[in-house]
């Protein structure tokens, strides 16, 4: 079905990982032996993920209230993420680039003694911090134009925080939407619940008005999980005041993630606008904004 994957050394110490639609950029810190069993766990790992994934595809795309049955390991990781978030519609799918990531991470802390790193899968990533160390991490959430975000902050992660994954989805992102936030950054303590976090608080990043366009997931994407749930294709033009009831919305529905325990914070942002809850520290004032 797909070639077979690419594994390849990247310029400052990086692994590029590609099979199919996965593509992983992961980066290590520790003695030099160390990081040569780490990446060679996680590239021995990674040939597998992909056919794994795909068997038990009708099962991943099955709303999590119904209790999809799975067996591959990061199968697990994407049904066990999304199952606190079972009150609304969601299937594991939501989780996968995220459960990918932590899956290669767990095989890289199991073959090696490690400082720092990081799994990044398409923007959703898992990270490893040891007592003592620190991680920036840069968010890129502010759209300049229809394409290309700008990086607008950055995020200093230690070990005392608990987080182990961050994620970020919107309207502007690979995957469908619900909502019409820009981006939604989430920190959780994997990368799985961060990245099925940050889905639902992208959806709930929304406004009845009518330049929003949507379509049923359906008839853009055939295989999609969504199916007949109308998803966001076009934003126009939004007034002030629609722009904060959207993020608004979507602020309340992280709140509850937060309270819950289910994640540690999340930065939302809409056309330039921004707002933020638990434990999100950033290098820029931007990020901060309505702050609670």
């Amino acid at each position: 079905m797909f070639a077979a994957p690419l594994v390849q050394q990247l310029t400052g110490g990086r692994l590029h990982l590609s099979h199919g639609p996965i593509d992983v950029v992961l980066k290590a810190w520790g003695a030099p032996g160390e990081l040569r069993a780490a990446y060679d766990a996680a590239a021995a790992r990674f040939a597998s993920i992909l056919p794994e994934l795909c068997d038990e595809l009708p099962q991943l795309r099955t709303p999590i209230s119904k209790t999809p049955k799975v067996d591959g390991a990061v199968a697990r990781r994407m049904v066990v993420a999304c199952r606190p978030f079972a009150d609304v519609f969601i299937t594991p799918m939501a989780a996968v680039a995220g459960a990918v990531a932590d899956d290669l991470m767990a095989h890289m802390l199991e073959a090696a003694h490690l400082s720092r790193a990081f799994v990044n899968d398409g923007g959703d990533i898992a990270v490893h911090v040891a007592p003592g160390e620190s991680l920036e991490i840069g968010i890129a959430g502010a759209f300049s134009s229809d394409e290309l975000p700008l990086l607008n902050g950055q995020l200093r992660l230690e070990s005392h925080m608990g987080v182990g994954g961050i994620a970020t989805s919107g309207a502007k992102g690979r995957s469908f939407s619900l909502g019409i936030a820009d981006s939604v950054t989430v920190l959780a303590p994997c990368a799985a619940v961060a990245d099925a976090a940050a889905t639902l608080v992208a959806n709930g990043v929304d406004v009845a008005v009518p330049s929003i366009e949507r379509r049923r997931a359906r008839d853009l994407d055939p295989d999609s999980d969504l199916g007949d749930l109308l998803v966001t294709t076009h934003v126009g033009p939004l007034s002030a005041a629609e722009i904060a009831r959207a993020l608004n919305a979507g602020l309340l529905c992280a709140r509850r993630f937060v309270e819950a325990g289910h994640i540690a914070g999340a930065a939302l942002m809409l056309r330039g606008e921004t707002r933020t809850v638990g434990a999100v520290s950033t290098a820029r004032p931007s990020l901060q904004i309505a702050n609670t």
